[in-house]
């Protein structure tokens, strides 16, 4: 199978993913929407002794908020694989369009009024303003760098107009010249949140034999891994085998948490 051919079929199993997240997302309308006529008609219900309506409401709209995070989550995963097949546009393009006259300025705010931006977009923008002060995984390319590397940041800022993210690598550079911290302004597409730790319900749970990005036991960056074991639970770390961590001719496994591994982008390593 050719590199497109994988991104394509990549793209198609979190779109699928998406698409039974967001078909939960309505079955976890319709009851909260039950519940909802069951107490406008019988308000009264609540205070029969052993009554778990208002529990089972608190259940589905945590149902509903997971289930939510999920769809930000997959998103910004489907669009970080949309770039790799996206041609990117010419260097002075970006430059150009900042260096217009104030008129070209305010046109181009103008048409991108946030009334003209959709429901669904504005929840998306409105989760990635969230992240800040969040660790998240991010894809940086340090100098002298031949590529790019993905390690743990720390989300200072999210700027809905460019939709940049501000961040800073808390952890200082290996070289004598290095001044400690650094930091980077990045894309959407090179931003991924990592699942909330008290909340494994909200992580994608991979099989086994998947390629995952993960970070690497002691470390702050991430690399590619395979799972190797089948967990049990949810909240169980993953074991997996990173690529290129042979030892003694083969591959050793290594525990995970769950809340420190995300999906694979499109195009890494393969």
């Amino acid at each position: 199978m050719s590199s497109t051919s994988a991104d394509v079929s990549g793209i198609m199993d979190n779109a699928k993913e998406l698409d039974r997240v967001r078909k939960e997302q309505e079955e976890v309308l319709i009851e909260i929407n039950k519940m909802h006529k069951k107490l406008q008609s019988t308000p009264e219900v609540v205070e029969k002794p052993g009554d778990s309506s208002l529990s089972r409401l608190k259940m589905l709209y945590t149902q509903a908020k997971d289930l939510s995070e999920s769809e930000v989550s997959i998103a910004t995963q489907l669009i970080s694989q949309m770039d790799t097949l996206l041609p990117s546009g010419p260097p002075g393009q970006q430059r150009r369009r900042v260096e217009g006259n104030e008129q070209k300025k305010k046109r181009i705010k103008g048409d991108s009024d946030i009334s003209r931006v959709s429901p669904s977009m504005r929840n998306h923008l409105d989760a990635l303003a969230s992240l800040k002060g969040e660790q998240v995984a991010a894809r940086v390319r340090l100098e002298d760098a031949d590529k790019d590397d993905w390690f743990i940041v720390k989300v200072i800022h999210f700027d809905r107009e460019s939709k940049e993210f501000e961040v800073l690598d808390e952890e200082p550079g290996d070289d004598e010249d290095s001044t400690g911290q650094r930091k980077y302004k990045l894309p959407m597409s090179h931003i991924i949140p990592f699942p909330k730790r008290n909340d494994p319900s909200s992580a994608q749970d991979f099989p086994l034999g998947r390629h995952v990005l993960a970070v690497y036991p002691g470390t702050t960056a991430l690399y590619k891994a395979t799972v190797v074991h089948t967990r049990k639970r949810r909240i169980d770390d993953y074991i997996l085998e990173f690529d290129d961590d042979e030892e003694d001719g083969s591959l050793p496994q290594r525990s995970v948490p769950f809340h420190k591994v995300v999906a694979l982008p499109e195009g890494h390593g393969q």
